[in-house]
């Protein structure tokens, strides 16, 4: 009989300022927010990638950035409509949810909203 061992390697992630924990932050998958970049391309026409570009740059190869508060609450707006795609499954719609939460945050009070990478080598 084997056993899976309860403790797993950790992933390289993505960290987020104006997040939900006590520390302020929210950390993420690198892959997750990586695979979520082609629902934000894709919940937008074509003429309207554009807006989206930065954000999904931001997405596609993860690295530390910021956000400023006015480009923040334009984020919020995309990944909230994001979220709320019809056939989204619902891990990546609590992702993209999360992320607009995050943004909103940093937005509301008026700071640049921050993301950091952390490798899997601590």
């Amino acid at each position: 009989m084997s056993r899976r061992p309860a403790i797993h390697d950790p992933e390289p992630s993505v960290v987020t300022s104006h997040g939900a924990d006590f520390f302020g932050q929210d950390r993420h998958l690198l892959k997750e927010v990586a695979a979520l970049a082609a629902w934000v391309t894709n919940s937008v026409s074509y003429n309207d990638r554009k807006a989206v570009a930065p954000l999904v740059a931001a997405m596609e190869f993860p690295k530390p950035c910021t956000f400023p508060a006015a480009d923040a609450a334009r984020v919020s707006e995309q990944l909230l409509a994001v979220s709320r795609t019809r056939h989204m499954k619902p891990r990546a719609s609590a992702l993209a949810r999360a992320l607009a939460d995050a943004a909103a945050r940093a937005a509301a009070d008026g700071e640049p909203w921050e993301w950091q990478i952390e490798s899997a080598t601590a």
